[in-house]
């Protein structure tokens, strides 16, 4: 394979006892230049361009945290070049300060990802859930998913190969447009498929696209996180490549704006978050997360972002655009005031009274204090903090959940104090939130008549694996991105390190079992594409951190141009 032949011509030219002790900002000042012409992407447009009545601003001024980040201002706004040179790792070049040897695993994660690529009518279109010959019945891991995608993606973004993902997001579109019934019910134009097959007809020699909209999925739920998702995988696209033109496409903008739509009609809702039905995203069966689970709030905030960014101010797109600043004023005031749970908060939450009937009430949902779990005195450290996995009327869930944590990081919805106390909690409770196999989907398992209950006595989530707290390597490159945005490279290459020592060998399974991740998932599939992408997406975006302006938000985008009132004298 090239990205192997590549390894074999490269050498390191220069040692890195610590790359954790180099100043990042530097390193980047003294990138190579490649000589690719830029089109002006989305994010370099503010939005007093776009001439929207309090809409934030669009300028990119850097994407690390001050504080947490530590000079690391200015890696979002920098192009990540898709193309180009490449380096032995089968990346775009990096930064020769940042050369490490190659790991031998990187070889041979590319051939794997590329065996999982499954082709329509010649193009490449995507990559199959598992590629698992041993495992018998293929089931649903024969289909490309949305959100299983999503790591590959950036793969062969970073690796400069971006007709794949340009093929994936005008097929998904296509599908958006397909009527979607489960029974007699309709579901809304802007939902995205879970998942599609490439059916091949030998006899005929041609290919048919079959596609998931919840209809077969465990539970008939239909997938929330999909059109988060592929409006994310849009914007890296554009960020990666340079080329906005692909998302300026009418196609596109209607997409765009149908997702957008579902997601921004009004109901009865009294709260900004997104109210969805359990199994609706990752943790696709039933483990309690219905209501206002923090991933959906994470992925619905980016999207926003995201969209916003893209979306053309014209007359279709421009009120779609004014209710999206709306609403993302109130979705992150709401999610970091009541999901953000620290030393402190939980001790004013212990202190509670309840029963409340005022405007003026301090505890806002009436939760009873004696809901609060026995684990949670213990494992909440002095120094540390996250959001919390639920927050509804009489109802806190209090387990960390990793991929809406990390989430939250990248879109900026976590504050810099926040993002940084998140990254101390995970220092602090290591063996819990990433033991021997990075990483916990989510913390801590349920058991006992709790998980009969809340699971229905699902065989697959016992306690410890699968969605019940157990481990999955594909949330390495959310931790790893997470760690570059704060500055935290260490607890990444530790991360990094510790993956590296088993997932080959154990033959890249979708999860692992037990506390500290010590066991091959009992139901895991093997070869798992995601395993694989999110392996390759760490190494390389630690290689080179300029990666992470495709899928980092930050901050400044949030802040309100500030206008003159027409009254205004000196």
């Amino acid at each position: 394979m090239e990205a192997a032949a590549a390894m074999r011509k490269a050498s390191s030219q220069a040692s890195l006892s610590d790359p954790d002790d180099f100043d990042l900002t530097r390193l980047l000042n003294h990138k190579p230049r490649i000589n690719v012409e830029r089109q002006r992407s989305f994010d370099d447009r503010s939005l007093s361009e776009l001439s929207l009545s309090g809409a934030g601003t669009g300028s990119r001024g850097g994407w690390g945290y001050g504080g947490a980040g530590g000079g690391m201002e200015n890696y979002e706004s920098m192009y990540s070049p898709g193309g180009g040179l490449r380096s032995y790792c089968g990346t775009p070049t990096s930064s020769t300060r940042l050369s490490f040897e190659p790991h031998p695993l990187v070889g041979e994660a590319w051939d794997a990802l590329r065996r999982s690529l499954v082709s329509f009518r010649g193009q490449p279109l995507g990559t199959i859930a598992a590629v698992d010959h041993s495992a018998g019945e293929a089931l649903n891991y024969d289909q490309v998913f949305v959100r299983d995608f999503v790591p590959s993606a950036l793969a062969f973004l970073m690796n400069g190969e971006p007709e794949v993902v340009r093929n994936f997001l005008l097929k998904t579109l296509l599908l958006q447009g397909w009527e979607k019934r489960i029974d007699r019910f309709k579901l809304g134009e802007g939902a995205m498929p879970a998942s599609f097959k490439v059916l091949k007809d030998p006899k005929r020699g041609v290919d048919k696209l079959v596609a998931d909209f919840g209809e077969s999925a465990i539970g008939r739920v239909a997938p929330v996180d999909s059109g988060f998702w592929w409006i994310i995988i849009l914007r890296a696209y554009t960020k990666s490549t340079g080329d906005a033109t692909l998302a300026e496409t009418p196609m596109c903008q209607k997409g765009i704006r149908l997702i957008m739509n579902q997601c921004l009609a009004e109901g009865f809702d009294t709260f900004p978050t997104l109210l969805c039905a359990d199994g609706c995203c990752m943790i696709d069966r039933r483990m309690g997360v219905y209501g206002y689970p923090i991933e959906i709030q994470a992925l619905f905030f980016m999207a926003l972002r995201c969209a916003l960014l893209m979306l053309r101010p014209d007359a279709e797109g421009k009120e779609i655009m004014e209710r999206i600043v709306t609403r993302l004023a109130a979705l992150s005031y709401h999610v970091r005031s009541y999901f953000w749970l620290d030393f402190q908060q939980l001790n004013d939450i212990y202190r509670f009274k309840t029963e409340e009937y005022s405007h003026t009430a301090v505890n806002k949902f009436n939760v009873n204090p004696e809901s609060i779990p026995d684990w949670l005195f213990d494992f909440m450290p002095t120094r540390g903090g996250y959001f919390v996995g639920n927050v509804s009327p009489a109802r806190m869930d209090f387990r960390w959940f990793a991929l809406g944590n990390c989430v939250a990081i990248l879109a900026s919805l976590a504050t810099p104090d926040q993002a940084s106390a998140i990254m101390d909690l995970i220092e602090e409770r290591w063996e819990e939130l990433v033991g021997e196999m990075p990483v916990k989907i989510c913390y801590p398992a349920i058991e006992g008549h709790e998980w009969q209950i809340v699971t229905g006595c699902d065989p697959k989530n016992t306690r410890w694996s699968y969605h019940n707290g157990g481990s999955w390597p594909v949330l390495l490159w959310l931790l790893t991105a997470a760690c570059i945005k704060t500055g935290r490279l260490k607890i990444a290459r530790r991360a990094i390190e510790l993956t590296e020592a088993r997932l080959a060998r154990d033959g890249w399974p979708e999860y692992y079992d037990g506390k500290l991740g010590r066991y091959i998932g009992k139901q895991a599939r093997k070869f798992q594409t995601w395993s694989i992408a999110g392996y390759l997406v760490a190494k390389m975006m630690l290689e080179d951190p300029s990666h992470l302006g495709m899928i980092s938000l930050e901050d400044k985008a949030m802040k309100p141009v500030l206008r003159r009132s027409a009254s205004w004298t000196v």
